[in-house]
């Protein structure tokens, strides 16, 4: 069966590594019936940690998340190689972002969440069998998995008290983009602020004078060849004993030797100065 690859890209201009993390973030993915094994999940942690090898320190890092969670121990391990790497990173929720998921989000310098997406904060679950003693043992393994997971969090909250997140999370809590926002879980809402009526008329109003401006020095570099021409021109002519003949204007005869001249950005701003007495 064929294996699902993250979806993984370099943009050398800019020098952004992109990570679509848009899947569940677990060790093993699809079972492969070629080998009779489980292939390797492209969001495990020993996958990030090769992709994450490959991206230079200067360079920059995105992850874009679509993302339900997943393992514990594999979304544990890829926050602390996103944390240890020296690049600058961006995290970008572009659908949800839950559970541990939004665990490896924190790791981020910058965290982003698009409009109309989603996170989800809550106690972690784990499926278990055994006896009485097995059950408490592992519920008090949790509760030590639970403490390390607040403290992750802690780091980067900033109007919450560690008993409200905990409060929070014991309620499975869903959260909007302004609410991760209010509470310090993430930095912005990436939506584009529309600009008012009078931001969008002073713009205008800028670029239009700076065109005309622009017009201008180019009419008056081509008055001032047009007057170069003509000069040239005069000095030029020989009296001759011949009859004069008819002749077109000497004005028009010099404007079409510029133009020939000044084929280019002489045609370019003809046009702009015919739209400009529109």
């Amino acid at each position: 069966m064929k294996q699902r690859k993250l979806n993984y890209c370099f943009q050398q201009v800019d020098k952004v590594h992109k990570i679509y993390l848009y899947d569940d973030i677990q060790r093993y993915g699809d079972f492969n019936w070629e080998t009779h094994e489980y292939d390797e999940s492209s969001a495990s942690a020993s996958h990030f940690a090769e992709q994450l090898q490959e991206i230079p320190e200067t360079d920059e890092i995105e992850i874009h998340f679509n993302s339900y969670g997943g393992e514990v121990d594999q979304g544990t391990a890829i926050y602390n190689l996103l944390r240890e790497h020296k690049a600058h990173k961006t995290g970008i929720i572009e659908g949800v972002c839950h559970s541990i998921a939004f665990t490896i989000f924190q790791a981020c310098d910058k965290r982003v969440m698009g409009q109309g997406t989603s996170a989800i904060i809550h106690d972690m679950s784990i499926y278990t069998v055994g006896n009485a003693k097995q059950l408490r043992e592992t519920a008090d393994k949790l509760d030590v998995l639970m403490e390390s997971c607040i403290q992750l969090f802690m780091e980067r909250v900033t109007n919450l008290t560690e008993d409200e997140l905990r409060e929070l999370m014991h309620a499975e809590t869903v959260l909007t983009p302004q609410m991760a926002l209010d509470y310090g879980l993430c930095d912005e809402v990436g939506v584009e602020q529309l600009q008012t009526a009078s931001e969008v008329a002073e713009r205008l109003t800028a670029e239009n004078k700076e065109l005309r401006q622009q017009i201008g020095r180019e009419t008056e570099f081509q008055k001032q060849l047009v007057k170069f021409y003509q000069e040239v021109h005069e000095k030029s002519q020989v009296p001759s004993n011949e009859p004069e003949l008819p002749k077109e204007p000497e004005t028009k005869k010099i404007e079409q030797k510029v133009e020939q001249i000044s084929t280019g950005f002489g045609a370019f701003f003809n046009v702009k100065k015919q739209e400009e007495t529109k």
